[in-house]
């Protein structure tokens, strides 16, 4: 019987394996004949045409990102030519910017259904280059189902605003809260050592607090008030409202809400943040009454991004000259790392690479990291500076996110640009040491042995911190930020004590940081890169965008969704996890998955642990 048992489960177990191979070699093979068929569907399809008065549709979908990154190659088949839940904001930038001056295109159309998040200096950027295609006298509209405060921020700017007629629009303001975990630790016996200065460098205070420390809550206060203070004039102004009126409707939607009956669309309408209401089929007969039928008269006469932009890049001119835009995008960790994080050796070879390449004739360093290993910052600040005594000029853009090892790498560049609502600073550094002897000693576990000096296994985190290990962490860690200042006095002129009164760990707006020095200029991508091309010299030149650590099946993946924009293939419909589980999970997963990477050889880290709003 027993004998019989194992053979049964044998048997199962080797069913079981021969389904799973054979699912795994169809979903290859599958994906192998799709990319075929895309390949010669490119060769023999005609050209995407774009008639007169066509309309642009924009319809962002996820996270709005600098680079996108496939990591599965599933997403290819999944969302019909990009990674899960990612619109590369450059792409956007490029199309609307191209839009304005093509007499083929009259109207923008804005759909914001798809998007998740973007980080408001993103959404910001965005949004200014729409401005400048109306600015050309061309018209945009927009439409959500609902609006999210990120989808709303895009979508006020267009000259008519729909929402479906029950919808809404949230705006909550902004909010900083994070989990403490001292009490717990206390609970388990586990100690963390933190060795920092500066009494904003708050990455630690998690870790060794039960709350929010009073320097803490004052930054964080001053930076949300004056990222809402942007946020809000900029939808007051492109509503036509006044900021107060803003203001107080966040303040007192409840009332607000209570005066429309409950209905949160009409209550929208009313406080004049939308213009109409439109089912879906009436926003279709709207546009078609705007902008016609297509030639086959099934649809409107619209191009989305992907296909424009392939139709239109053929007809660029060819010119020899290059700016080169290298994205730090992620944390920043030590050695060799894929695309997503920013690993120190990678970055600094995919910079070396563009220094000795002639036909790059500058770089922008497009950051959007709050930092993360110092040693892997100064490898590619230096980098960077060798690429500057090289002769080519290097110009910092910050996106989202660019502080302390993202402003420290920023400070490797001649000029640093920042969005008005780039979240920026922090300028500190701090090294943490967990210590389980308690834990171990509650288990019944002892730890023993014999040493040949004071510092030897005195990073043991089974054993007790001893004193003298942590006085040699805590003048290291004094020694880094003096180090800090320096670099940041010498890239913006400034003496160590002055540095020293914006620095400590706090963290700034784009806005701010310029008013304070830390910031040359204040403006987006296309603004830094015609930076670049001035220092440069050069008049005419091509965008080109090097990645590090692309896998051969990411370039392959990428090459396949270039064709799937290319033919205008429609995603497959995705399961979306429920927004609140998907939050909580990121917010268990995230921080735990970024502590497990951190590799930094020496255990000295400049990170923020700031998020853009």
């Amino acid at each position: 019987m027993i004998r019989g048992l194992f053979r049964f489960i044998f048997t199962m177990l080797r069913l079981f394996v021969r389904t799973l191979d054979f699912v795994v070699r169809g979903l290859f093979y599958a994906l192998l004949i799709f990319g075929i068929g895309m390949v010669v569907a490119f060769f023999f399809r005609a050209e995407p045409q774009i008639a007169d008065g066509s309309a642009l549709l924009l319809r962002p979908a996820g996270s709005l990102v600098e680079q996108a990154v496939f990591e599965r190659p599933l997403e290819l088949l999944t969302t019909g030519g990009g990674p899960v839940g990612q619109t590369a904001l450059a792409d956007l930038l490029e199309a609307v910017g191209r839009a304005k001056d093509d007499e083929r295109i009259t109207t923008l159309i804005i759909e914001t259904d798809d998007l998740m998040s973007g980080g408001m200096s993103k959404l910001g950027e965005l949004r200014a280059a729409i401005l400048d295609f109306k600015a050309s006298g061309k018209q945009v509209l927009a439409r959500g189902e609902r609006f999210t405060q990120a989808q709303y921020y895009l979508a006020s700017v267009a000259d008519e605003l729909h929402l479906s007629p029950d919808g809404f629009v949230l705006l909550l303001g902004l909010a900083r809260y994070s989990a403490y975990f001292k009490d717990a630790l206390d609970t388990l016996g586990v100690k963390v050592h933190v060795f920092r200065v500066g009494e904003y460098k708050s990455f630690s205070e998690p870790f060794t607090r039960s709350e929010m420390s009073d320097e803490d809550r004052a930054a964080s206060l001053d930076l949300l008030d004056g990222l809402w203070t942007l946020l809000r004039d900029d939808i007051a102004s492109a509503r036509k409202l006044r900021p107060e009126a803003v203001d107080e409707l966040v303040h007192n939607y409840r009332d607000v809400l209570a005066a429309a009956g409950g209905d949160a669309a009409l209550a929208a309408r009313n406080s004049g943040l939308v213009d109409r209401f439109s089912t879906r089929d009436e926003w279709r007969a709207r546009l078609i009454a705007l902008v016609g039928m297509d030639a086959e008269g099934e649809d409107v006469r619209m191009v989305e991004v992907g296909p424009y932009l392939a139709a239109t890049r053929r007809d660029l001119p060819q010119v020899d000259d290059q700016i080169a835009v290298l994205v730090a995008q992620g944390a920043i960790m030590d050695g060799r790392e894929p695309a997503g994080v920013v690993g120190g050796d990678t970055f600094a070879a995919l910079i070396r690479a563009a220094r000795e390449d002639e036909q790059i004739k500058a770089l922008v360093l497009r950051i959007d990291s709050p930092g993360g290993s110092a040693w892997a910052s100064e490898v590619i600040r230096r980098e960077l500076e060798l690429t500057r005594l090289a002769g080519k000029p290097v110009i910092a853009s910050m996106s989202s996110v660019a502080a302390s090892g993202g402003y420290w790498i920023a400070a490797g560049a001649d000029e640093i640009w920042a969005a008005p609502a780039t979240v920026t600073g922090s300028i500190g550094i701090f090294a943490m040491f967990p210590e389980f002897s308690e834990p171990l000693k509650r288990l019944g576990i002892g730890v023993d042995g014999i040493a040949t000096a004071p510092l030897a296994g005195a990073l043991d985190p089974r054993r007790p911190l001893n004193a003298a290990a942590a006085g040699a962490m805590q003048l290291g860690i004094e020694h880094g930020y003096r180090r800090f200042l320096a670099v940041v006095g010498k890239a913006r002129n400034m003496s160590a004590a002055e540095v020293d009164k914006v620095a400590r760990g706090r963290v700034w707006t784009g806005k701010a940081a310029f008013e304070l020095g830390l910031v040359d200029q204040l403006g987006g991508l296309d603004a830094a890169i015609a930076a670049a091309a001035a220092r440069a010299g050069v008049s005419a030149y091509e965008v080109v965008w090097p990645e590090a650590g692309a896998s051969l099946e990411q370039r392959l993946l990428r090459r396949l969704s270039n064709f799937a924009q290319v033919l205008g293939l429609e995603p497959v419909a995705s399961v979306r996890t429920p927004a609140p589980f998907a939050r909580l999970l990121s917010e268990l997963q995230a921080p735990a998955a970024e502590l497990l990477r951190w590799n930094d050889p020496q255990h000295v880290y400049m990170h923020c642990l700031c998020e853009a709003p």
